[in-house]
């Protein structure tokens, strides 16, 4: 008995100056170094905004405290971003990255222009778990579903696969809308210019914790309609707004709007390159838990008027593995559902498809 007790202690103790050693070897390797963030967008939408914020107070929760400085990097939606991770990026942990929410189901669905592989991909951690939605101007006369396959209004989007056009398109596929998609704006923020100037009459997808945080007046002052939530469960503070599961009409369509669904639990993720060590992981994926814990990080995000709702790095690993990874009939299905039958390209716009609610 003695000896067995000895020997667990031991071996405690061994594990013990193990991960103190590890620990100091991150703290080593980042002390003095500078990490990027990476931002698969232009400047003033959501993911812009978010990544900016968190990036003021992660270095101060990694081990060795580098320094984080925030680039833009927009392109077909963030795949621009998701490729350079991939490919060319360093895989030691200097480089992280917020991408757009459904970049594992770009992958699933075979979407062109994707040259990576989402499971690959270290995932940090989400930011927002909430909801996307879809808005109309409150001029626009499309106020519902219903009235939105009685007339013909133009939608701003970005990339071609992005929810901004995934969301109208699978309406007008099926349930009989009539939205005319507009693709091609670089980023959320062009498309919030445009809705206000009236260039045109709705948004294919926002985050709704994003219109919160960016546009409060847009909601208190009533000149939004949303025709619909997208998400896992209906927001507490949009108790009137349907779900987009809550429009199927049959169990096909449910299936589909399922998966369609499925990337909102992605919201507005952290991750870093393949192949970078374990220990640095785990480290990166501490400082994203403890920054979402900080006293000085949550003040500051409730005087800006910020949302988080986060989920750690291990879950959303699963999340995305989950994605990746649905049966090849459904996919069939959601490949129909949401090819564009009414698409059109902003004049000089990159081709390539995007992939969140920017």
């Amino acid at each position: 008995m003695f000896r067995t007790f000895a020997a667990l202690t031991a071996a405690l103790a061994v594990s013990a100056t193990s991960a103190a050693a590890q620990s100091n070897d991150v703290a080593e390797f980042y002390r003095g170094k500078t990490v990027r963030l990476i931002i698969g967008y232009g400047t003033g939408g959501g993911y812009d905004v978010y990544g900016k914020f968190f990036a003021r107070y992660l270095g101060e929760h990694i081990p060795g405290k580098p320094t984080v400085i925030a680039q833009n990097m927009p392109g077909a939606g963030s795949r621009s971003a998701a490729n350079w991770l991939y490919k060319v990026a360093p895989k030691d942990g200097t480089v992280l990255a917020v991408l757009g929410q459904a970049t594992p189901a770009d992958q699933a669905l075979g979407q062109p222009g994707v040259q990576f592989d989402a499971r690959q991909f270290n995932w940090i951690g989400n930011m927002v778990d909430v909801n996307n939605i879809m808005i109309t101007w409150a001029e626009s006369g499309v106020r519902t579903i219903d009235d939105a396959k009685k007339k013909t209004i133009a939608i701003g989007a970005t990339g071609a696969s992005s929810p901004s056009v995934i969301y109208p398109t699978v309406a007008n596929n099926l349930f009989g809308t009539q939205f005319k998609i507009v693709s091609g704006y670089p980023g959320g923020g062009d498309i919030m210019i445009a809705l206000e100037r009236r260039e045109v009459d709705g948004r294919g997808s926002d985050s709704w914790a994003s219109l919160k945080s960016n546009n409060p007046g847009w909601i208190k002052d009533k000149k939004v309609n949303i025709l619909f939530q997208v998400g896992s469960h209906r927001e507490n503070d949009l108790p009137d707004a349907p779900m987009l599961t809550d429009l199927a009409q049959n169990d096909e369509q449910r299936q589909i709007l399922d998966l369609v669904s499925g990337d909102a639990a992605v919201g507005r993720p952290i991750l870093t390159a393949p192949d970078v060590p374990a220990e640095r992981v785990a480290a990166l994926r501490k400082a994203f838990d403890d920054t979402m814990r900080d006293p000085a990080f949550l003040a500051a995000a409730e005087k800006a008027g910020l949302h988080f709702n986060p989920v750690g790095g291990k879950e959303l690993q699963q999340i995305v593995s989950r994605i990746v990874s649905p049966s090849p009939e459904v996919i069939e299905k959601v490949k129909d559902a949401i090819r564009p039958r009414n698409l059109q390209t902003l004049p000089g716009a990159k081709k390539g498809g995007g992939t969140s609610p920017e």
